[in-house]
């Protein structure tokens, strides 16, 4: 009877440490799935502290100007107290959309050579260069636009822009180098390796049974590239946004070579002009009364909900995009 009872006091014993064990690590992925979701809610918290105090630093602006704050046209802090965002909008939306319309197809080619035309190990190397543009400090970009691009840009290229286009407005006035042209040249070339980068992980996703078959119709290389760019047509949609979103938000480059000069609308591309992240960086540290420094914070708010704007709608495309691209050639 003692010899019959052991075996089963035996396998009661590794029963009880196995659902022990078993409890433990179950406990254990629950903890683990607990503090990696703290960590995750952790952004949304600061997101939300980061608009909580801006509403409530700008709230005084709210309450003074309303809505007619996007719409106002003065900047006085020194004499009426007067503040009007409209020439600061309207002068991030001009500077982004020329360094997309400059950035946007370079990226294009770039992105087509890295992944369409070009070796892998030498493409490699090339993709590693262009993201490494996206490493420098923007206050670099600054400097080198201040020291380099700018006087080559007066001496070289803007008199004999002049010169050919002279008759027309954008193209006419008086040339200092810094301005709104020289602010968007500057974007498009910070944009060029987040754009560029984006859209090669578009075109490589494309599944090869595509460019096959293309090839397999007799189709040429330029068709068949043409075929991979209408696959993930929404995706590069999605790079461009997030582009833009760059180029909204940047602040020390565009501060140092548009020339910071408020005004409703400049005279031509190479007249100063403000950005909302321009005024911000200059003009806080000037701030000496609430009404002033409300203002800057009601702008700054303006600029947080547009980059979010943005930001989320051009990672959402990219991200469906990737889905039913990788989906499509798992099948």
């Amino acid at each position: 009877m003692k010899n019959s009872r052991k075996p089963s006091h035996f396998l009661c014993k590794l029963n009880t440490q196995y659902f022990s064990r078993l409890k433990w690590q179950i406990g254990g992925d629950n903890l683990f799935k607990i503090i990696g979701a703290l960590f995750a809610s952790s952004i949304l918290l600061l997101l939300g502290l980061m608009v909580y105090e801006l509403i409530n630093g700008s709230w005084l602006s709210i309450q003074t100007f309303g809505s007619g704050f996007l719409i106002g046209t003065k900047w006085d802090p020194a004499i009426s107290r007067v503040f009007g965002a409209l020439p600061l909008i309207l002068g991030t939306i001009v500077t982004s959309a020329i360094a997309l319309l400059i950035g946007v197809p370079i990226s294009l080619g770039i992105s087509l050579a890295l992944s369409e035309y070009m070796p892998k190990k030498f493409g490699f190397a090339i993709s590693f260069l262009v993201e490494l543009l996206a490493a420098v400090p923007s206050v670099i970009y600054g400097l080198w636009g201040i020291f380099v691009l700018i006087p080559f840009l007066r001496d070289h290229v803007y008199s004999r822009l002049q010169a050919l286009f002279g008759f027309v407005p954008a193209f006419s006035g008086s040339i200092y180098g810094g301005g709104v042209l020289t602010g968007g040249i500057v974007l498009a070339i910070m944009i060029i390796p987040t754009v560029s980068s984006v859209m090669r992980d578009l075109f490589s996703a494309v599944p090869n049974s595509q460019r096959e078959a293309m090839i397999a119709l007799g189709a040429t290389k330029w068709e068949t590239v043409k075929t991979v760019i209408s696959y993930a047509r929404s995706g590069v949609i999605g790079a461009v946004i997030l582009g833009l979103g760059r180029a909204v938000g940047e602040t020390m480059a565009i501060t140092m070579v548009i020339g910071n000069k408020f005004q409703v609308w400049p005279s031509s591309l190479f007249d100063a002009w403000y950005t909302m992240s321009a005024i911000i960086a200059n003009e806080l540290l000037e701030a000496t009364y609430d009404l002033y420094v409300s203002a800057l914070m009601n702008v700054a708010l303006v600029l947080l909900f547009v980059t979010l704007v943005i930001n989320i709608l051009s990672r959402l495309i990219v991200w469906r995009t990737l889905k039913l691209v990788r989906g499509i050639s798992k099948e």
